[in-house]
């Protein structure tokens, strides 16, 4: 059975993330990083300091997305991707393989900016401004907007920035689809943690695939009421291939 977890990677979600894991004892854990994302995280986790200051070939904008995400990651408690490195320290504690089902994310973002019109590009850039002083209440407001009408949400991004929709969502979907279902060929039981907005999108690619699986949404995993969990699942002592990072 495949588990598709929907995440948001500003929310604390580690505590309902490891007991899902505990109770689904998967064979598998595939996660929507590629390896070098997931070795800055781990670097930023273990050395904050020497992250902050690690030069990053990508434009502007995706500096300042990243900004937006850590102040609003702030509010919530947690450090941006922490339901990642969740994953990733559950996999090492239970000697679990790991899998990065995600496209490059800088060779990913670089190309789509090349591809995006003047106007586009202004548009985002003012929307990344924007985000740096959204309050964590009108988050809570727009999660709600969004889950009664994700359909309309995504037809109004296709309109804003057509790129970007194509782009960071539509192709990425087809690509972690296609990464899901070598997996399914090699493990009877994997959990996918990856955003909340993934779901609709690679759900349907399975379905036409005729591949069984089971979705626990961002809302759901939210107001989700953990049992008591191991203590060891929720240990912060992180490597990256198979040796320390810090």
């Amino acid at each position: 059975m495949i588990t598709l977890i929907g995440t948001g990677h500003v929310f604390d979600l580690r505590n309902a993330l490891n007991h899902i894991f505990d109770e689904k004892q998967p064979e598998i854990i595939a996660v929507e990083l590629d390896e070098q994302r997931c070795k800055a995280l781990v670097e930023k986790h273990n050395n904050p300091d020497k992250a902050k200051t690690t030069p990053k070939n990508v434009p502007t904008i995706y500096k300042l997305l990243a900004k937006f995400q850590d102040n609003l990651a702030g509010e919530y408690g947690v450090q941006a991707g922490s339901e990642m490195l969740t994953a990733i320290i559950y996999t090492q504690n239970h000697k679990l393989p790991i899998s990065f089902i995600d496209m490059n994310a800088q060779q990913l973002f670089n190309n789509m900016w090349k591809s995006m019109t003047m106007r586009e590009k202004l548009r985002l850039t003012l929307s990344g401004f924007a985000g740096l002083f959204i309050s964590k209440k009108r988050v809570e407001k727009e999660l709600k907007n969004i889950e009664g009408n994700f359909d309309t949400y995504m037809e109004e991004i296709g309109k804003k920035f057509p790129t970007i929709k194509k782009t960071l969502i539509d192709d990425r979907n087809i690509f972690m689809a296609s990464k899901i279902k070598e997996l399914n060929e090699d493990f009877q039981k994997i959990i996918v943690c990856m955003g909340d907005g993934h779901i609709p999108g690679i759900s349907k690619i399975l379905e036409e695939n005729n591949i069984e699986f089971e979705t626990i949404r961002l809302q759901e995993l939210r107001t989700y009421t953990p049992k008591d969990i191991n203590g060891s699942s929720a240990s912060f002592s992180v490597t990256h291939d198979g040796g320390p990072v810090a």
